[in-house]
């Protein structure tokens, strides 16, 4: 296939954005010119891999200029709404005229979940289109019901089966109505008719929708789109190879594996007690702990004992493999190379897909969970020392592992993405993209 303009369009933090960097370099590689396109801060990051970069409105907000807003925007009960309505909505007109702008001439446009506008502009241009699942709860499967961070008590075993879940997916559907109202809006200013709820499937392409995880966190349900292609995930390896600092490669050739603990790119800005808490578990269990602490100077503890290092920033597939557990927020990003480190691990959701993803690690036997407001040094150690007492959850890990390493997730989803290229009418690939 001679090359294709494809534009992949993404919006939040570095776990939504280093998937579909990972796919445009791999699309780059079979010869085709792919854009990223998504807020300005990332320019640099995606320019630095030598990848086209286009800027889709909005930005992300600095954190540093808006101290509590990361707190909201974690906050377990609302953080997902307010992502949805204070954050995104009130600039999609102006991220459908950015995107329009970066998909002229593109032969197809790939969606984030976020990305609200990409599904407007495939219907006003005609452009082919290919949707993106970076998690399982995307899905809102009454047949593999999800973890929803403001009723996970629901999701405790019981007795509730497939028909109660449809039925509270439908009464869903009503309690975030008022978040898209700024999307209903647009379509009617595009001459567009009611579509579907971009949340609540609306969002789906119809020739493909792709499952950027492993089948190992959740496998394909009937009630998912039938286009849905689960592909494994599609790791960026780190740029300029996975090299550790210095300080950190001493520290663990130096001793016995430790504990990594990290909160990401996104919950980091909003880490209160944890980094203090972990080092307290951990030297209650007698362990060498490694703590990612990322930008923010809170998260560095004042003094740190012989057994531990903090470093603001490690590249997981280095460091992870050489831990002998890993404590992290459950993005869906972090969950994956922890699984194909193949650690155990212990879960702390903070927000969003967090619960979910820690409910799936918990049920395949390679993690367990403590819920963010149950986090503290007593808590931490117990659980941690279940995890590395109990040889059947490293056994279990390691098995997952061999799994999610011998998935090509980036292959895979190219490969489909190809094929919806081919899938394309010649008219709409020779076209230029044009909104009303």
């Amino acid at each position: 296939m001679s090359g294709k303009r494809i534009v992949l369009t993404t919006y939040g933090s570095l776990g939504d954005l280093h998937p579909y960097l990972a796919l445009a370099l791999g699309l780059q590689a079979r010869g085709h010119d792919p854009v990223v396109a998504t807020s300005a801060v990332y320019r640099e990051r995606v320019e630095g891999r030598g990848v086209r970069f286009l800027p889709v409105r909005p930005d992300l907000p600095d954190p540093e200029a808006a101290p509590d807003l990361v707190p909201r925007l974690m906050d377990l009960r609302k953080g997902t709404e307010r992502i949805v309505r204070e954050q995104v909505m009130p600039s999609l007109r102006a991220s459908y005229d950015d995107l329009l702008a970066a998909s002229e001439g593109a032969d197809l446009l790939v969606s984030h979940p976020l990305t609200y506008a990409a599904p407007l502009l495939a219907e006003t241009t005609g452009i082919g289109w290919v949707s993106s699942m970076l998690a399982p709860i995307g899905f809102f499967s009454a047949l593999d019901p999800p973890v929803v961070p403001n009723a996970a008590y629901l999701s405790r075993p019981s007795l509730l089966g497939p028909a109660f879940w449809r039925v509270a997916f439908w009464g869903g559907r009503w309690s975030v109505y008022r978040w898209t109202a700024t999307w209903r809006g647009l379509r009617r200013a595009l001459g567009l008719p009611p579509g579907r709820d971009p949340i609540f499937g609306g969002g789906n392409a119809p020739g493909l929708v792709l499952a950027l995880f492993s089948g190992a966190l959740a496998t394909k349900q009937a009630d998912w789109p039938p286009q849905t292609l689960v592909t494994g995930f599609p790791f960026l390896d780190p740029d300029g190879g996975a090299r550790l600092p210095p300080a950190l490669d001493r520290f663990l050739g130096e001793g016995p594996a430790p504990v990594v603990f990290t909160l990401g790119s996104a919950a980091v800005l909003d880490a209160g007690a944890f980094y203090r808490y972990s080092l307290e578990a951990a030297a209650r269990l007698g362990r060498r702990a490694v703590l990612l602490i990322g930008s923010d100077h809170r998260n560095r503890p004042r003094t740190l004992p012989d057994h531990a290092i903090a470093v603001e920033y490690a590249p997981f597939p280095a460091l992870f493999p050489r831990a002998a557990a890993i404590v992290h927020q459950g993005g869906v990003g972090t969950t994956g190379w922890a699984m194909r480190a193949g650690r155990p691990m212990l879960v702390v959701p903070y927000a969003h897909d967090q619960p979910d993803n820690a409910a799936r690690v918990a049920r395949a036997g390679i993690g367990r969970v403590v819920g963010r407001n149950r986090y503290t040094p007593s808590r931490a150690a117990a659980e941690l020392g279940r995890l590395l007492d109990d040889p059947a959850f490293a056994r279990r890990a390691d098995e997952i592992g061999r799994r999610v390493r011998a998935e090509e997730g980036v292959r895979v989803a190219c490969d489909a993405i190809e094929a919806a290229l081919r899938a394309v009418p010649s008219a709409v690939r020779s076209g230029r993209a044009s909104g009303r």
